[in-house]
């Protein structure tokens, strides 16, 4: 894999990674959480959701790591290209746990590890 293809990958899965972030994070907001719970009306909801400038973000950031991930696939194989996405998981637990304050478990650490073996053998193999 050239190394511009390589930068593609990683880019594409950060910004696929941040997005998550960004989206859980708009979504907690107060705004949304409130009109959630309140049982607003949909629209009430729907506006709550569009007008949050985190979700727009992160729904940017989705757009631009798809935009990354076509120049991706027009250079390598689909099935060589596909295992990078898993470092994605990897990538977004480790955001939930140092941005978020999320929680890890052993059953979650044994996940990863499982994921980023299964990368590394798919990337050796190819």
């Amino acid at each position: 894999m050239k190394f511009t293809t390589i930068i593609f990958v990683l880019v594409s899965v950060l910004l696929s990674s941040t997005a998550q972030i960004l989206l859980k994070l708009g979504m907690s907001a107060r705004p949304v959480q409130a009109a959630m719970a309140n049982r607003s009306d949909l629209r009430d909801v729907i506006m709550a959701i569009a007008f949050n400038p985190l979700v727009v973000l992160g729904l940017v950031a989705f757009g631009l790591s798809a935009v990354v991930w076509l120049l991706v696939l027009a250079r390598i194989d689909v099935s060589q290209a596909y295992p990078c996405v898993a470092l994605g998981i990897v990538l977004t637990v480790l955001a939930g746990i140092l941005l978020l304050g999320e929680q890890i478990h052993t059953g979650r650490v044994v996940g990863l590890v499982v994921i980023v073996s299964g990368v590394i053998l798919m990337a050796r193999a190819s």
